[in-house]
């Protein structure tokens, strides 16, 4: 008898019927209701804040006060990129943001409920104190509880402790929220529910639409960081060489030193990667794929082995009974009776037992069970107990039968097809008795077909052609999974092992999973032991599965993925839900998260190019001015006005860096984000500052210069600036397929028409009718093109990447 705490009206609650309506009502009102967030993602406000107060938008806000309050409004252009920066992320996480929500509903983990009588599925959030809260295995409890029923309930409480094993629960005793019941069945009473409850979140914090522990994230945050303490001593150089070496105004030397920090800054590189991972979870979500954690799409790129279970990955979840075959025909009636009655009597059929009640639909009539044991993963049987109708169990023949008898060699024999075999036997103990199953009587063989899934073969060959191993790895019969696996022409299919022969050690272990493909009898601890093998050897490992004991292996796993059919729990721990159970949705999350980093890494290269040529040129430009004090020689200005930096970077980086980062990409990823992309960039950025500084030596006329060599000078040092970040463009873009080519064709195009016509030259103060100055610009540019061309191949030899950056498409992996 429970009681509830307003401390006025005591009303007793009975455990057998649950709460009554009038009861829900009145703890509804004092507010004893389990009022948690439906998810864990950000709200809009929070996502427009995280988006509008950005280290990026920080320094440009700075920079175009500065411009503006000079007057010049043109060469405050790069402002707008503050706009787009924020507008498109703030536009593009609230479309994903809705669309994970919409799915999150779908696969929500609903309890029964018992009100007034009758058990119900409702929200996590709907139940209140006291609520008797129904119990089956996989389930996973949503408030903290003591037990009011119980048939050999065990609770697998590692998600909260860390303890693999399950531990057995009596009448009276606690539940935690956050766990799940192993095996066995029962009810408890909610005691306490919402804030209260224990880790009552942690379903809801798997959901969380967060970025955190991303390579990709935090090598881009390392960059900006440093860069931001590099602006600090290239602004007081520039603008102590613009007012007291060169002697201009503030007006000319404040707009130099906003065009020489603004370029550093990798703006476009944070929104592309806003933009890439936003469209991924978006076009993901379209094939109902719920990405919980939205580095797993990055995660999963980097998968090189799948471990999948059969049953609900490789095989669909629903099976039929194709035979009985009984021992003697005399147990023909009183087998289908026992399955029958097994059947009738089961609370949370399994997949198995659905198949048995659906071929024997009419209960014999013996009554309830005197006594049952639940299937567990562990045991691998269950069974009833009906008194004068005898003890019965259903099990794994391998399990319950002499390896030797006959009827273990034919069940091995029907195994090997393909089909699930399972033993029906009587025994000569009650189920429940700590000998059990005792000595037992086999009476039929239960032959069930698996149906394959006819997208299985196709997702096994795409897995191939990607080089990423696929692991089956099963609790049934080692000869009936690779019979399933060698039928999908999986390599090794045909030589599966038999998971109680595998070696303890881990080391062992690894060696064998390094060789071997198919696995059976696969217990749940071993699951976790083989994916901690697979890392051991340096191995990122996806675990797919739909059961609760795959839970423990998708947990340790680097990605777990979870079909939605499958149990609450194993749901609550996955990154990634397989919302429409089919593994063949997987080769799309993996291309999806292949195209975000591949092309995030390759349109860094644009941007951190820039940063580099740019960080060069402000301290080349900032030593010169302090050094002509020194020596006393005359210095030279900064060469270009904000404007120029903009339109250097339209058809260099900005067009040609958001159609890259939308492109096809299947290569694998790999780790070393920072460093690879900086061995690339550092190497062009420099030939381009150092060229482009020459350059304008080359062309500056000294303090007395006019206004028009000002200009000329700066257009000369814009031309070879451009001509070799175009070249650096076409580099990056390779390998070449047609759209491609029209990418940089469009991108020269556009640069000579912004310079031939007199409006855009006028506008934006162009003048190449200097010959001279112009073909010093262009001979300038031309070296700095051939030493790019020289610098990348001999960083692609040093460093490996030649087959990345320079092979046809059709010798990429997974280019068709």
């Amino acid at each position: 008898m429970a009681y509830d705490e307003t401390g006025t009206d005591s009303v007793a609650v009975v455990a057998v019927e649950g709460l009554t309506a009038a009861q829900v009502a009145e703890r509804v009102a004092a507010g004893k209701t389990n009022d948690v967030p439906d998810r864990a993602s950000r709200s809009v406000r929070d996502i427009v804040r995280a988006n509008v107060f950005t280290r990026i938008n920080a320094i440009l806000g700075v920079l175009l006060i500065i411009v503006l309050a000079t007057g010049s409004i043109v060469d405050g252009m790069f402002g707008l990129l503050i706009i787009a920066n924020s507008g498109i992320g703030i536009i593009q996480e609230v479309r994903a943001k809705r669309t994970l929500d919409k799915l999150a509903i779908v696969s929500q983990t609903k309890p029964v409920v018992r009100r007034d009588g009758l058990a119900v599925a409702m929200a996590p959030r709907e139940v209140v104190l006291d609520d008797i809260i129904e119990l089956g295995a996989g389930d996973q409890i949503v408030v903290d509880g003591v037990v009011v029923e119980a048939a050999t309930l065990d609770i697998d409480e590692s998600l909260l402790t860390g303890e693999a094993d399950p531990v057995h629960k009596d009448v009276g005793q606690q539940v935690l929220s956050g766990s799940f019941v192993a095996s066995g069945s029962g009810c408890y009473r909610a005691t306490k529910v919402g804030s209260d409850a224990y880790a009552a979140k942690l379903a809801d914090e798997a959901s969380k639409f967060t970025l955190v522990h991303s390579e990709l994230r935090s090598g881009i945050d390392k960059i900006l960081k440093f860069i931001t303490y590099l602006m600090i001593p290239a602004g007081l150089l520039i603008i102590y060489n613009q007012l007291f070496s060169s002697g201009e105004s503030i007006r000319p030397a404040l707009n130099g030193m906003v065009a020489a920090l603004v370029p550093m800054v990798p703006e476009g590189l944070v929104l592309m990667t806003s933009i890439a991972f936003a469209v991924g979870v978006i076009r993901l979500g379209q094939r109902q794929c719920l990405v919980q954690e939205l580095p797993a799409i990055e995660g999963l790129a980097r998968v090189d082995v799948v471990c999948a279970d059969k049953t609900g990955t490789l095989t669909e979840n629903g099976m039929r009974l194709s035979e009985l075959r009984c021992t003697d025909p005399s147990d023909a009636e009183p087998s289908r009776a026992a399955l029958a009655a097994m059947a009738a009597s089961d609370p949370r059929p399994n997949a198995s037992v659905l198949a048995i009640a659906e071929a024997f639909p009419d209960a014999p009539g013996w009554g309830d069970a005197t006594a049952e044991a639940p299937f567990s993963s562990a045991k691998k049987w269950s069974g009833q107990s009906y008194g004068a109708h005898g003890n019965w169990v259903l099990g794994a023949p391998d399990v319950l039968l002499d390896t030797g008898s006959d009827m273990a060699r034919q069940a091995e024999e029907v195994g090997s097809s393909g089909l699930r075999v399972l033993l029906l036997g009587s025994c000569d103990v009650p189920v429940d008795h700590p000998a059990a199953p005792g000595a037992i009587t086999p009476r039929a063989l239960v032959i069930l077909e698996q149906r394959v899934r006819p997208d299985a073969r196709g997702t096994l060959e795409y897995f191939a052609s990607q080089n990423v191993t696929v692991k089956v790895i099963s609790g049934d019969n080692a000869v009936s999974v690779g019979a399933v696996a060698g039928s999908l022409g999986l390599p090794g299919g045909d030589r599966p092992v038999d998971a109680r022969e595998l070696p303890a050690d881990r080391d062992a272990l690894a060696e064998t999973l390094e060789t071997a493909t198919t696995f059976g009898r696969v217990r749940p601890d071993q699951k976790r032991e083989m994916v901690g093998a697979l890392q051991s050897r340096g191995h990122t490992v996806a675990m797919t599965g739909d059961g609760v004991n795959d839970v423990l292996a998708l947990k340790d796993a680097d990605i777990g993925v979870s079909m939605g059919s499958g149990s609450p729990a194993t749901r609550a721990v996955a990154q990634i839900v397989l919302l429409d159970n089919k593994f063949a949705t997987l080769p799309y999350v993996v291309g999806e998260g292949r195209r975000v980093i591949g092309n995030i890494e390759r349109v860094s290269n644009l941007f951190l190019t820039k940063t580099v040529y740019s960080v060069l040129l402000a301290f080349l430009i900032g030593i010169t001015g302090v050094l002509s004090q020194i020596f006393h020689f005359e210095p030279v200005p900064y060469p270009f006005l904000p404007r120029h930096v903009t339109i250097a970077a339209w058809f260099t980086i900005g067009i040609p860096a958001f159609i890259l980062s939308l492109a096809p990409n299947n290569e694998r990823a790999r780790s070393g984000f920072v460093p690879r992309v900086m061995r690339l960039a550092v190497p062009s950025g420099v030939i381009i500052g150092v060229t482009t500084f020459i350059s304008y030596l080359l062309v500056y006329a000294g303090p007395n210069q006019t206004e028009t060599q000002k200009i000329q000078a700066g257009t000369s040092a814009l031309i070879t600036l451009i001509m070799i970040a175009l070249w650096v463009l076409a580099v990056v873009a390779r390998p070449y397929v047609w759209w491609k080519l029209v990418l940089i064709f469009g991108s020269v195009a556009g640069y000579l028409i912004l310079f031939a016509l007199p409006f855009t030259r006028e506008f934006f103060k162009l003048d190449p009718t200097n010959v001279a100055a112009t073909t010093s610009a262009l001979v300038c540019g031309l070296v700095g093109v051939v030493l790019v061309e020289i610098g990348w191949w001999v960083t692609g030899r040093l460093h490996g990447e030649h087959r990345r950056l320079f092979a046809a498409p059709e010798d990429l992996p997974g280019v068709h």
